[in-house]
């Protein structure tokens, strides 16, 4: 069940790269559940893609996926493209897409660096070009969201690249919130903080060392006794894309329960 009224994304059409699993898949049915015209969801897997476009369709919007490599400046300028020619524009994006794989500054090589940067950073920027080029040749408004996360504030020492990657992403909204204001175009992005997650299961047990339990141990030692929500956060992240969310641009929205630059 959604928090959102069934009508708060009616006639959108929206994107959400990354969208086959996790958040992104999150993001894709609250955004259908709440009157989507249509919903693209994109990524690399095309057997889970398939999977969430067909129950987006079941929901009652126009579920649709798109096979796509955004770390290729070009293919994510496709995505977009394919979308437009598809569905007639672009109206809200939401760009999930991302790699969290570990990395410190001694021990990041080159290859991880740049993977970071093509997938976290190069690839959102070009899905930003390619829907903000749209909705000016339509002189139509539009909203674009974009995933961060709370490590763009500093992180840990194994996120490195990372951080960079998202730093960035938070410099370039700001950016782009302001140079397009007065096409209408509102451009926000909110830094997510410690979420469960079928991927975060994976990163836990591979990365850390995780056994049963880890959950409900890690959950246990969070002020709100829970780590974050991705139904919650896709309700959120919804919300900003809707109208609903008014004039609200270049805002970078901490969704974590740890308060930077407080300390005992």
């Amino acid at each position: 069940m959604t928090a959102l009224t069934p009508d708060l994304m009616a006639g959108k059409v929206v994107l959400v790269v990354g969208g086959t699993q996790g958040l992104g898949s999150h993001i894709a049915r609250r955004a259908a559940e709440s009157g989507a015209e249509a919903v693209v969801i994109s990524g690399r897997n095309a057997e889970k893609g398939r999977t969430v476009a067909d129950e987006l369709t079941a929901l009652g919007t126009k579920g649709a996926y798109v096979q796509a490599d955004i770390s290729d400046p070009q293919a994510a300028l496709d995505l977009v493209e394919k979308v437009v020619s598809t569905f007639g524009r672009v109206d809200c994006v939401a760009n999930v897409a991302a790699t969290t794989s570990r990395g410190s500054l001694v021990d990041t090589t080159p290859e991880r660096f740049d993977e970071h940067m093509n997938i976290n950073l190069r690839g959102p920027f070009f899905v930003m070009q390619g829907a903000v080029k749209d909705m000016q040749r339509r002189s139509a408004p539009g909203t674009i969201v974009n995933i961060m996360s709370i490590a763009s504030h500093g992180g840990q020492s194994f996120l490195a690249p990372y951080v960079a990657s998202k730093a960035g992403l938070g410099g370039l909204t700001k950016n782009a919130a302001y140079a397009h204001r007065f096409d209408k175009i509102r451009i926000n992005g909110v830094n997510i903080g410690w979420t469960i997650t079928d991927g975060e299961e994976v990163v836990q047990r591979t990365a850390h060392g995780a056994t049963d339990g880890w959950l409900e141990e890690a959950s246990a030692k969070l002020p709100m006794g829970k780590l974050g929500q991705p139904d919650e956060i896709a309700d959120f992240i919804v919300f900003l894309m809707s109208d609903r969310s008014g004039v609200v641009t270049g805002s970078i929205i901490d969704w974590d329960q740890i308060v930077i630059g407080g300390h005992d």
